[in-house]
């Protein structure tokens, strides 16, 4: 099997991590999810703690900082810099699959990536927050929904296009048809565009 990076992007309680985890080990490929964490910590010289809590948000605009008179990138402006070096180092070293950070968008239109979006309804999705990841919530739609916005706005700030616009991608899978069904598709479509 030649080359090739997967890049997973997922609404939250869709199962996205979960399938990416399967995927990588049903194709043999290194997965990065947290993982990614270590390798950026290591590439900006910051801790994994510093890096953890900088991961994936969003900052105020370039233009708020001009305004303010900061010389400096905020943290997570230069954790995204530095996670998208990392990004594009395992892009140019090994099979793998990545999930998450904006990965579709920095190794956008490099040959040998594959773009999946993983989604569900919100009612699966609501569901599988409180039973499968167990976490807590008064209004699970709420916590859901705010997960998701949170997303969305850290994608359209350091992307220069939509989080979820199916264009990007190159398939798109609901995961309600069953994790290890999703897995097993998503295994086809890669055998398939590997011309296997």
């Amino acid at each position: 099997m030649k080359k090739t990076v997967i890049t997973i992007s997922r609404e939250y309680g869709s199962g996205g991590r979960i399938i990416g985890k399967k995927l990588a080990d049903a194709l043999g490929f290194s997965f990065y999810d947290g993982e990614l964490l270590s390798l950026v910590a290591k590439e900006s010289g910051y801790t994994v703690e510093f890096v953890r809590q900088n991961d994936q948000k969003k900052t105020h605009s370039l233009l708020y900082h001009l305004y303010m008179g900061s010389q400096v990138l905020p943290a997570s402006d230069m954790i995204f810099i530095a996670q998208s070096k990392v990004i594009k180092d395992l892009y140019s070293k090994e099979s793998c699959v990545i999930v998450g950070r904006c990965a579709d968008y920095v190794l956008r239109g490099k040959e040998d990536v594959i773009n999946i979006f993983i989604h569900a309804p919100l009612e699966s999705r609501m569901a599988r927050v409180e039973k499968e990841y167990a976490e807590k919530a008064d209004n699970y739609k709420s916590y859901v929904q705010k997960q998701d916005k949170s997303r969305v706005a850290y994608y359209n700030y350091f992307a220069d296009d939509a989080w979820g616009k199916v264009q990007t991608y190159d398939l798109a899978v609901n995961s309600n048809i069953g994790i290890d069904e999703a897995v097993k598709l998503i295994v086809d479509y890669v055998k398939m565009k590997q011309g296997e």
